[in-house]
């Protein structure tokens, strides 16, 4: 079945949508089956813009803020960790920089994962064009299994 199976997670509520599929999917396997669950947070924003009157231009995040970034991103997940950890699930954290879906895809390949499970947003048409989709770009690189859950409607993404 699935041994290792790593979740994307984007600090959202939406972005934690597959999280209860997955613990539904641990719950049909045979009793006793071991299961490593890796939880990813990509940081993809190395910079940010500063503005002052009508000038902007985008200034890179200093080593200071780029570690405090990682904290922030390392703690939610290690509280959403705390969340799902059972005795027959191990649950491991990865925090890295970059293209979300690149940093993904690396990843599943680096931890030999049998299944990415991630939420999607849901977007279509313009929004989607616009806003580009991971989940997409993970789907159509990936050489495993992904299993993409669609946020309930009303979800706030915070």
């Amino acid at each position: 079945m699935f041994d290792k199976i790593l979740i994307p997670l984007d600090g959202s509520k939406v972005g934690e949508a597959a999280l209860p599929v997955v613990n539904k999917l641990i719950d049909k396997m045979k009793p006793g089956t071991q299961v490593e669950i890796f939880l990813i947070g990509v940081i993809t924003l190395l910079r940010h813009w500063v503005v002052v009157g009508e000038a902007s231009a985008p200034v890179s995040y200093t080593e200071d803020e780029l570690k405090l970034i990682k904290e922030r991103v390392a703690d939610n997940l290690a509280q959403i960790a705390e969340q799902i950890k059972r005795p027959n699930v191990t649950v491991k954290t990865i925090v890295s920089a970059g293209s979300a879906s690149d940093e993904i895809l690396k990843a599943a390949d680096d931890i030999k994962a049998d299944l990415i499970a991630m939420s999607t947003h849901g977007r279509s048409g313009l929004r989607r064009l616009a806003f580009g989709s991971i989940t997409d770009k993970v789907l159509h690189g990936s050489r495993i299994p992904v299993l993409m859950v669609r946020a309930a409607e009303g979800t706030k993404n915070e």
